[in-house]
């Protein structure tokens, strides 16, 4: 390669791990909303005088909103260019943490938290994960893992910080502190994001040969069972995740051990800080697995580990220490599904769509949210119990994780043999 060429290389690599910078930077900025929410559930609840289903409505709703409308927002994103919409996403998620401060009523909350949180979180994580496929063509398992791992992370940052400040300042003055706070620095990283130009993508014989396939737009991806498959399995993963996000604190109280002191600190906040570093951890951890052993035997593996981290779980529910300990294994089996599925879903579609057809993907979770979030405390109301409910998560884990072995793989497989035929489907 001649020295211009190397040069030209070595620029468009550095802009690449620029851009996974930026898109991990804003994806930590938004992923509060979503994972301390727990902490909020008590003042909100105190402060609306709703009960428990109603109070967790607003978290299905922030997830409902987050993915329900990200088709739409995946569209935009390719029509008018993914700055303009991130950094107006970014916005939208830091002022509805400020406005959900000042709000008396139900109905208040969900039209603040839930409805500004929602659909702002939604912009920015579908379009970086849409940007991330694009710059990184032959590692999207890894690239997509790393700014989800950013929304994992993320409120590691904020999670004993808001604890403290709730317990010493209030909810309300926490929400505008922190709202204002993270809603700056998103809009700040996603200000410098964009996409790559063609000369900028690594076009080897590899890439093109072993990652990119004949490029389905929307409608032709919704009318492969395949891609059904994928949305079934998405669905039940979430579930089991956003029901531990979302009832964490609740089901923590339930057990007794919500403020028992483990390794100095309450078990409460210690373990959702923990969980917040496997979550993020997980996710270019497993994406980079896939890359190498291969999409379906990485879900095998990382959904039976959820499954045993739940069982586990269940059986040491009175134990602090093991809560702590085990709520973080159970986050580290479910959070690389947002590195997995992407990647299974760019790499079976192509990425030419890939923003909108991830969008579409990505209305699985707002289904899981409705499932773990208020349909989970109405059994564990129903019932006086929280066991059948770990019961359902723990079979959704063990059939997802044979379905990705036995279904999805020979499918997948079938799909990759019809793209040596057609180099390209049209639209």
């Amino acid at each position: 390669m001649a020295p211009k060429e190397n040069r030209s290389q070595t620029i468009s690599t550095g802009r690449r791990w620029v851009q996974l910078g930026l898109g991990l930077i804003a994806m930590m900025a938004i992923s509060s909303p979503q994972y301390v929410w727990t902490l909020f559930l008590k003042p909100f609840q105190t402060t609306t005088g709703a009960g428990l289903t109603a109070i967790q409505f607003t978290f299905s709703l922030l997830i409902v909103l987050q993915t329900f409308f990200s088709p739409a927002q995946g569209w935009l994103i390719e029509r008018f260019g993914a700055r303009a919409l991130i950094t107006t996403g970014a916005a939208l998620s830091g002022l509805g943490w400020i406005l959900s401060a000042f709000v008396e009523s139900l109905w208040g909350l969900y039209a603040t938290y839930g409805l500004f949180c929602g659909i702002g979180t939604g912009i920015v994580y579908v379009g970086i994960v849409g940007l991330m496929v694009r710059w990184f063509p032959q590692a999207r398992g890894f690239a997509t893992g790393v700014v989800a791992a950013g929304y994992g992370f993320g409120a590691i940052l904020t999670t004993f910080p808001i604890d403290t400040m709730i317990r010493s300042a209030g909810y309300r003055t926490t929400l505008v502190t922190f709202g204002a706070v993270l809603g700056l620095v998103g809009v700040a990283a996603s200000f410098f994001l964009r996409s790559p130009q063609p000369e900028e993508i690594p076009t080897s014989i590899a890439s093109s040969a072993l990652v990119e396939g004949a490029n389905y737009a929307p409608g032709q991806m919704l009318r492969t069972p395949l891609f059904w498959l994928l949305f079934a399995m998405m669905t039940m993963m979430s579930t089991g995740g956003l029901m531990v996000i979302s009832q964490f604190s609740a089901f923590a109280r339930d057990f007794g051990v919500a403020d028992v002191i483990v390794f100095g600190a309450p078990a409460l906040p210690l373990a959702l800080t923990i969980d917040r570093i496997t979550n993020g951890l997980t996710r270019p951890f497993f994406g980079w697995v896939s890359d190498r052993i291969g999409r379906e035997n990485t879900m095998g593996l990382a959904f039976f580990l959820e499954a045993m981290a739940i069982a586990l779980l269940l059986v040491n529910r009175e134990n602090a220490t093991a809560l702590v300990i085990l709520s973080g294994l159970v986050f580290f089996g479910w959070g690389e599904i947002f590195s997995l599925f992407p990647s299974t879903l760019t790499d079976s579609f192509g990425s030419k769509h890939a923003t909108t057809n991830y969008g579409f993907l990505y209305m699985a979770q707002g289904i899981g949210s409705i499932l773990g979030g208020p349909m989970a405390a109405w059994l564990r109301e129903e019932t006086g119990s929280w066991v059948p409910v770990f019961l359902l998560i723990v079979a959704f884990d063990v059939l997802t994780a044979v379905l990705a072995l036995f279904v999805l793989k020979p499918m997948r497989s079938t799909l990759a043999k019809e793209k040596f035929v057609l180099t390209a489907v049209p639209g």
